[in-house]
C-alpha cells in the first residue's frame, strides 16, 4: 500500500490554490475548475471544491474548513529560510514559529486560509536527519 495523495475540500478553491501555490513555490495543475493538485515527489495534495462531493454522495459527506484533527506536513530544506521567505504571506495564519520539537525536527506551524494546519520541518538532529534520509532513498 502507498499513501499518494491527501485532498483538502474547500468553498474556496481559487484562493486555496493560490495560498499552497505560494507557501510551496510550486504550480498547481488546475484539471478543472473544481480540481487542482500540487505534485511533490513523494506525495500530492489534492484540492477539490465542495462541487465535486456530489460525487462521492453529496455534500454531507465532507465539511470544509472543519479539520481539527489532521496537520498537512511538508519536510523542507532550511525551515528557518521558509519563514523568512514566507513571513508576510504567514504573518496572520502562525501558530508557532520554528521551534525544534523533541523528536528532532525543527517546526514551523500555521494554518490554511481554510483553517487546516500546515508544518514545514526540517530534521536537524542526527536521528532525525537519518531517519528521513533512508525515506528519501
Amino acid at each position: 500500500m502507498n499513501l499518494v495523495s491527501i485532498r483538502i475540500i474547500t468553498a474556496q478553491i481559487e484562493s486555496l490554490v493560490k495560498f499552497y501555490e505560494k507557501i510551496t513555490d510550486t504550480t498547481a495543475i488546475q484539471y478543472t475548475p473544481d480540481f487542482a493538485e500540487l505534485k511533490t515527489p513523494n506525495a500530492t495534495l489534492a484540492i477539490g471544491s465542495t462541487r465535486t462531493l456530489q460525487f462521492f454522495g453529496g455534500e454531507s459527506v465532507a465539511q470544509p474548513a472543519e479539520n481539527r484533527t489532521a496537520i498537512i506536513e511538508f519536510m523542507v530544506d532550511d525551515v528557518d529560510q521558509e519563514f523568512d521567505r514566507l513571513k508576510n504571506v504567514l504573518s496572520p495564519y502562525i501558530v508557532q514559529e520554528p521551534t525544534t520539537m523533541p523528536w528532532g525536527n525543527k517546526s514551523l506551524l500555521f494554518r490554511d486560509p481554510d483553517g487546516n494546519l500546515v508544518n514545514f520541518f526540517t530534521p536537524v538532529t542526527k536521528e532525525s536527519v537519518e531517519k528521513f534520509a533512508t525515506k528519501q532513498e
